[in-house]
């Protein structure tokens, strides 16, 4: 008997899920190779109950719990953003989706995985390597998925909340959940909200601040409350479906998530090397309106449709000081962007041909970025609204999978897709001549192609073999973006790629132990990055080549009803050749990464949970951006990179069952209060405490 009161003792990190109850599977994407709720080829899957035992209440810290994927703290540290990495491969490479919908942002697509809460979603799925053509472009090196929640109850509802204390017992915010259901023969309802609140967080008390310069002395980061750590986060999601019989699904799916965020400053460039150091974040939101539908046609053959609408508002304010009050100085602004994205798709497949799956899918979308300034904004005079700019671009897709049974055990795949995208319009504007002009429209199209054999040994065992070549094609910003007059444009940029293979097995040693393994190796080609072109200027060309290789695993053992053991071990290796930026290292992923956890449970309804999470260091950027100019940061650190953000984190959670739907829960975070960083000058939080309950029915 496993476990009750803490479902992640049922299932090995990163393993399959064994309880499909509650996951809306109209927004699951496809995965080559699984049979239903399965992670296929080079697949994991984070289950709500190892968010809720592991306290991950955003993305970020969510995908740390499986093998082959890790978070970082954006070197470009003024933007307070993280970033996920999955087997190297970060946000430009790995699409990150909503129920199956791209979330996808035009202009550069600095998407922030902190704005992302775990709060409503049933799973996130993981695919590492290998993500199958028929879900669109994009997938050069895997694609993450948040599945929403879906009702099976004729009334059911959960209501949950905590607040969180820092290393010194000063209250540092709160979180909520709330949901309600319903499940009905022939239709479900279903409304969910989830609030996040952080006032701050504080730094680790072995925190020693850096020798600080002129006028902001000592006000920039002296330990304790870091500056500028607040964050608001809520989503609310709305989902209603008609299921006329049993195989037949038709679902419109609204999703609405909003965010406000401050921006540590880096703790070394102190005084700032550039005085437009100071930014917030007033907004930061996304909207998906969907219409999803599945519909069985004879006993053979289905066809699935998805049509979507979705939005991303995102305000960001630079301001004179660090007393975030004025914004009259030259260069400071409130910076403006409205985007907006239309399209769908339509999936078939058959199996009229004996031992044999034929699928085939079309994707179809339509972006559309507006940006504007209004500039020095306090100014007595009211400052300068510049004109908007449009931007928009069309991208289509067209897949086709098939998958030969050779026996019943052993299935051999193959997936083709042409994938095309072109520039509609690319607006800019000329601040000296105070005009709008339009660059010379770019477009570029790739073919994709990808294989897998796997064999299902025994009823409990799997090795697979997969090789997968994808593209992913340039930002708007990696097109256009003139980087303050320092960068020439470049609308011819063509796509990058990556042919990924792995060897994986997963299965069970024994009846009470359970494990995954696999090697993978990417060859990367035509990397994007920023060619010197002229003593002043630059030009964001296709020449990195790369390697990207490493092994992992993962294990769970049983020892008992009552005693438990798990966890998962990565190793990976990034070599990347560069020809224009001397010393380059690709940052951001340790080359070790693990996590142990075991559960207890000494008496029923009592469960304790601890677990540890141990990265080596990483390469980070130390002259980014302006901070190239500042003389004693360059003195202080000389190399462009710099090694940084080893960490041993011990965590520990302790739950009581008061009854059997109504749970209380407290723990650790950072037991030892370590002082780290995972970029350069950004140091992470210290021990943190925090409770939490909720009750379902």
């Amino acid at each position: 008997m496993l476990l009750s009161s803490v479902a992640v003792v049922a299932m090995s990190v990163g393993a399959e899920a064994q309880d499909r109850g509650g996951v809306y599977q109209l927004g699951e994407i496809y995965v080559s190779g699984a049979g239903q709720g399965g992670t296929g080829v080079g697949g994991s899957t984070v289950t709500r109950e190892q968010t809720w035992t592991f306290d991950k209440q955003t993305l970020e810290q969510a995908v740390n719990l499986v093998p082959g994927v890790v978070s970082t703290q954006s070197t470009a540290g003024q933007r307070n953003e993280t970033d996920i990495f999955v087997r190297g491969f970060g946000r430009w490479q790995v699409p990150l989706m909503i129920d199956g919908v791209r979330v996808y942002l035009p202009a550069d697509n600095r998407l922030d995985f902190s704005r992302f809460l775990t709060g409503d979603i049933a799973e996130i799925q993981i695919q590492k390597g290998y993500a199958s053509v028929l879900d669109g472009p994009g997938g050069m090196g895997g694609a993450i998925n948040l599945v929403s929640r879906k009702p099976v109850k004729p009334f059911e509802g959960e209501f949950s909340g905590g607040t969180a204390f820092d290393n010194r017992g000063a209250f540092e915010g709160w979180n909520s959940y709330a949901m309600l259901g319903s499940r009905q023969e022939k239709f479900y309802v279903q409304g969910s909200a989830n609030y996040l609140n952080q006032d701050f967080w504080s730094l680790s008390q072995g925190y020693s601040p850096y020798p600080a310069q002129g006028p902001y002395a000592g006000s920039l980061e002296d330990g304790g409350r870091r500056n500028g750590s607040d964050t608001r986060d809520w989503r609310v999601n709305l989902k209603a479906g008609f299921t006329p019989n049993a195989t037949d699904e038709y679902s419109i799916n609204f999703i609405k998530q909003s965010g406000e965020k401050g921006a540590p400053l880096n703790v070394y460039n102190n005084p700032p090397s550039s005085q437009n150091s100071f930014w917030r974040w007033p907004a930061w939101d996304v909207q998906n309106l969907a219409f999803m539908s599945n519909t069985q046609l004879g006993d053979a053959s289905y066809v699935k449709t998805k049509l979507y609408y979705n939005t991303f508002y995102n305000l960001l304010s630079a301001y004179d000081n660090i007393s975030y009050t004025t914004q009259s100085s030259n260069g400071r602004f409130n910076s403006y962007y409205d985007d907006n994205a239309r399209g769908g798709s339509v999936e078939a497949g058959t199996e009229l041909i004996p031992m044999n799956t034929l699928k085939a899918a079309f994707h179809y979308r339509e972006d559309f970025h507006t940006e504007w300034n209004h500039n020095q904004p306090t100014l007595p005079s009211g400052g300068f609204v510049e004109p908007k700019q449009n931007q928009a671009q069309t991208t289509w897709s067209a897949a086709l999978e098939n998958t030969f049974h050779v026996r019943p055990n052993f299935d051999l795949v193959g997936g083709i897709s042409y994938d095309k995208y072109w520039i509609d319009k690319a607006e800019e504007f000329n601040s000296t001549g105070g005009f709008i002009y339009e660059y010379p429209k770019g477009g570029s199209d790739a073919f994709n192609w990808q294989t897998a054999a796997i064999w299902r040994y025994s009823d409990t065992g799997e090795l697979h073999f997969s090789v997968s070549d994808r593209t992913r094609f340039p930002t708007i910003f990696e097109l256009y973006s003139q980087r303050f007059g320092t960068a020439i444009p470049n609308p011819n940029l063509g796509p990058e790629r990556a042919t990924n293979y792995e060897l994986g097995w997963k299965g069970r040693v024994t009846s009470d132990l359970r494990a995954t393994a696999a090697i993978f190796y990417s060859d990367v080609r035509d990397l994007i990055q920023a060619v010197r072109v002229s003593p002043t200027q630059s030009q964001t060309q296709n020449i990195n080549q790369g390697n990207f290789y490493g092994f992992e695993m993962s294990f769970e053992k049983q020892f008992s009803p009552q005693f438990a053991l798990g966890g998962n071990y990565t190793f990976i290796e990034r070599d990347v050749s560069d020809v224009s930026v001397p010393g380059f290292r690709p940052s951001g992923v340790p080359t070790h990464k693990a996590f142990l956890y075991t559960t207890w449970r000494p008496i029923d309804r009592f469960t304790v949970t601890p677990s540890v999470e141990i990265a080596s260091d990483r390469w980070s950027d130390v002259m980014v951006g302006t901070q190239a100019q500042n003389a004693p940061i360059r003195a202080a650190f000389p190399d462009l990179y710099i090694r940084t953000g080893a960490y041993t984190l011990a965590n520990v959670n302790v739950s009581y069952k008061l009854m059997e739907n109504v749970e209380l829960a407290g723990g650790v975070k950072n037991l030892l209060d370590q002082n780290y960083e995972l970029a350069w000058g950004l140091p992470q939080p210290g021990r943190t405490f925090y409770v939490k309950a909720r009750a379902t029915f």
